[in-house]
């Protein structure tokens, strides 16, 4: 990536491969993209970035980076209930990235694009002085005005989240070597969910017409249900002991009660968390069969000004911060 050339002949060799031959991508020689919709549908544009040291430590591999670039990414789609279509992608190369390590991450973005049927149209390639960046605007597309928003719970409406919550936060600590687990089995569990977190594409699709108001798992649970909490001037009540946490998970959190705050704070889980009339109680545990993911109610909605969280004694719990925040 020393001179243009070398710029284009990277981009030709490996992600080129990723466009697919689309027609809208134009072979990626163009200024621009162009996209054909169905009709009647509307577009939805995301955008997000990883930075080293930030997001993603130095020593994590390039095939992980990618997995994880891409899925947060679809993750915000699926919390839109919206069907993916496209992608443009941005990459800020360090000093030290090579060109070995463009190969595998090109490599898995080809093996992570084909799970979701879409493909790379356009994008950027730059030389960074600081840390290795990267971007993705992914797009997708959906029946205009079915997207699922942040706002518009009811204050009758029940607390749902998918999957279980903590596992991320619990991996970055132990890739940071902060946390030990003494079952091999249950670290790399972790370290897998922290690595590669699955957007949730067709529960969003499910939920529409459901839920009243959803967002997904990124900054923390407690931190994006206040969000959900502002945008509609609600409050929450939520069941501690109804959080769902995964085996592995339960190992550290039994050792250490204050890892609650892992459940409770840690972020970059990925799930989607949404509110919904209580009617639609039976139809969401269907959607949760259909689909094969958790889906369980973690408390309600009220006139409340704020969020408590309850144990199974009724007792506050209380939480040393609230979620990740990059200011």
């Amino acid at each position: 990536m020393k001179t243009q050339a070398a710029e284009f002949n990277l981009i030709e060799k490996y992600f080129l491969p990723l466009s697919n031959g689309g027609a809208g991508a134009f072979n990626l020689k163009d200024d621009a993209a162009s996209l054909d919709l169905p009709a009647n549908q509307s577009l939805i544009v995301t955008t997000d970035a990883l930075v080293e040291n930030v997001h993603f430590l130095s020593s994590d591999a390039p095939e992980d980076i990618a997995a994880k670039l891409l899925s947060v990414n679809l993750s915000d789609l699926a919390a839109m209930g919206a069907k993916p279509l496209s992608y443009n992608l941005i990459l800020g190369a360090s000093k030290n990235i090579t060109e070995r390590w463009i190969k595998l991450f090109s490599d898995s973005l080809a093996t992570e694009q084909r799970k979701y049927s879409i493909s790379l149209i356009g994008g950027d390639t730059v030389r960074s002085n600081g840390p290795l960046f990267l971007g993705i605007t992914a797009m997708g597309f959906l029946e205009k005005g079915t997207e699922l928003r942040r706002f518009g719970a009811k204050v009758t409406d029940d607390i749902w989240v998918s999957g279980v919550i903590g596992d991320a936060a619990a991996g970055l600590k132990i890739a940071k070597g902060e946390l030990g687990v003494a079952n091999n089995d249950y670290e790399q569990y972790l370290l897998s969910k922290y690595r590669r977190p699955i957007p949730r594409i067709e529960l969003g699709l499910k939920l529409k017409g459901i839920a009243n108001a959803t967002i997904d798992v990124s900054d923390g649970l407690i931190s994006d249900l206040a969000h959900i909490c502002r945008f509609s001037k609600l409050g929450a009540k939520v069941f501690l002991d109804s959080i769902p946490i995964s085996e592995a998970l339960v190992e550290v959190v039994k050792v250490d009660r204050n890892y609650y705050e892992l459940v409770l704070n840690g972020g970059d889980d990925f799930e989607l968390l949404f509110t919904a009339d209580k009617s639609s109680y039976d139809e969401i545990l269907s959607i949760s069969s259909n689909l094969e993911v958790p889906i369980t109610k973690i408390g309600e909605l009220n006139r409340l000004d704020r969020i408590n969280i309850l144990d199974s004694d009724g007792v506050g719990f209380n939480l040393k911060k609230s979620g990740y925040s990059h200011f």
